[in-house]
């Protein structure tokens, strides 16, 4: 198979396509599920609606999340890499996980496995800022050779 850019920024959507679905699903069945979740490890509280309450809440950055990352796919699929939209929606990114991991933290009260995602979140905001910071520098460094002739 001639594997190209175009196909990759394709899987990737086709990617974001399918966590959306599922995010969707997960929204949807988010009282079901946090029903499910705690009742099959034999808890009779309440807690599985703070279960709920934590998937409502991490989806509001999730679905921004994913919403950026689909229009910095679609400027990288149109040959517009190091503009500063991608700029922007790279933060925008970076700070859903943020949000998503100080939520996981939070919940973490009342789950503690909940840290662990906390810090997966934590630690791929810090990944997505890096990159954030690299594609800032590579406009910069692209606008002055630009000017160059």
């Amino acid at each position: 198979m001639n594997w190209n850019k175009k196909k990759s920024v394709t899987l990737s959507q086709a990617c974001l396509i399918a966590f959306s679905v599922m995010l969707a699903a997960l929204d949807v069945g988010a009282y079901w599920f946090s029903r499910w979740f705690f009742g099959m490890r034999g808890v009779n509280t309440g807690i599985w609606l703070y279960l709920m309450i934590t998937i409502y809440a991490v989806s509001v950055p999730a679905w921004l999340c994913l919403y950026a990352l689909w229009l910095l796919l679609k400027n990288i699929k149109n040959g517009r890499v190091f503009i500063p939209d991608n700029v922007r929606y790279l933060r925008i990114v970076s700070w859903c996980c943020t949000a998503a991991a100080v939520l996981c933290l939070a919940s973490a009260a009342y789950y503690l496995p909940f840290i662990f995602v906390a810090i997966a979140a934590a630690f791929m905001s810090l990944i997505v800022r890096i990159v954030k910071n690299v594609f800032h520098e590579a406009i910069g460094m692209k606008s002055e050779l630009d000017l160059t002739i």
